[in-house]
């Protein structure tokens, strides 16, 4: 009974297998960037920058098709200019770079559900949009393992001065004149994590798999490594479940993944062991006592 529910559908199906490596490739680098965004209170930047790849990635499918390398370079180029552009605009004028990443996000967005309407389908829409984890091929496999590997090493790499601009950037503008383009590199991080998302998940579901569960683990733990990596593993844990629960059930791929995490971090926010909301009362009706 419990191998052919948890295990069955993996050993016996290859398009299984597929997701789940995609899976686990996904929340080995997500998540951390997740993390860092929600630390640097950028979470919707996030949301945003998931959208302003959509055009990008539009391009490529128009030219290529289902091409997973037409449509990551389309995304990465887009993704590229609207962060460069936001920054760009923040300095010259007195537009933060929240407001002018919302506006290009919106713009992008825009463009590209155009771009494919008018030149695809619905069918080819939704496909961007919501992506399938259960469509996973050898090229975009290698692409997600591609883009774990560069972000786990750039994040050892700028760990420490990533982990300054969060907590004291003015501190680090002082002792060092890295501050900017750290914050760029970590953007362009983001940007690739969003395009390996877009490609399991689709552009509207991939933030999702970043920003959850760090946001969950906030209410388990108050240290930066128990962050990344109760992050990492609720991720994949999600995954797994969503990945079981659309195979048995029928249910579509992304949407459940995602599911599974909002579940969790319901979860957290009631039961969460630092804030949540039940320890929350017990604690204050102890002091009461």
């Amino acid at each position: 009974m419990i191998y052919d529910l948890l295990i069955s559908p993996f050993s016996e199906f290859q398009f299984m297998q597929r997701a789940l490596a995609g899976s686990l490739a996904l929340c080995l680098s997500g998540p951390l960037i997740g993390v860092f965004l929600m630390l640097r209170r950028m979470s919707l930047t996030g949301d945003a920058m998931s959208h302003a790849i959509l055009p990008g990635a539009a391009i490529g499918y128009l030219i290529a098709g289902l091409s997973v390398e037409a449509m990551t370079i389309g995304g990465l180029i887009a993704g590229g200019i609207v962060v460069l552009l936001s920054g760009a605009v923040s300095r010259l004028t007195q537009s933060g770079e929240d407001s002018s990443l919302a506006a290009f996000y919106l713009i992008s967005m825009a463009l590209g559900v155009l771009l494919i309407s008018t030149h695809g389908s619905s069918v080819d829409l939704l496909h961007v949009l919501f992506g399938s984890a259960l469509a996973l091929n050898d090229s975009a496999l290698w692409l997600l393992g591609s883009i774990t590997t560069i972000t786990l090493l750039t994040m050892a790499w700028l760990f420490r001065p990533l982990v300054l601009e969060c907590l004291d950037p003015d501190y680090l503008g002082t002792v060092s004149r890295a501050g900017s383009w750290v914050h760029m590199a970590f953007l362009l991080l983001a940007v690739l994590n969003l395009i390996a998302g877009f490609h399991a998940l689709g552009t509207l579901m991939a933030v999702g798999l970043m920003i959850l569960p760090g946001a969950a683990m906030r209410y388990w733990s108050a240290s930066l490594g128990g962050l990344l990596a109760g992050a990492c593993i609720s991720a994949f844990v999600a995954s797994f479940s969503g990945l079981l629960l659309s195979y048995h059930l029928g249910w579509p791929t992304s949407p459940t993944i995602i599911l599974c995490l909002g579940l969790f971090y319901f979860a957290s926010l009631l039961c969460g062991t630092r804030s949540g909301l039940i320890w929350r009362y017990i604690r204050l009706k102890h002091l009461e006592a």
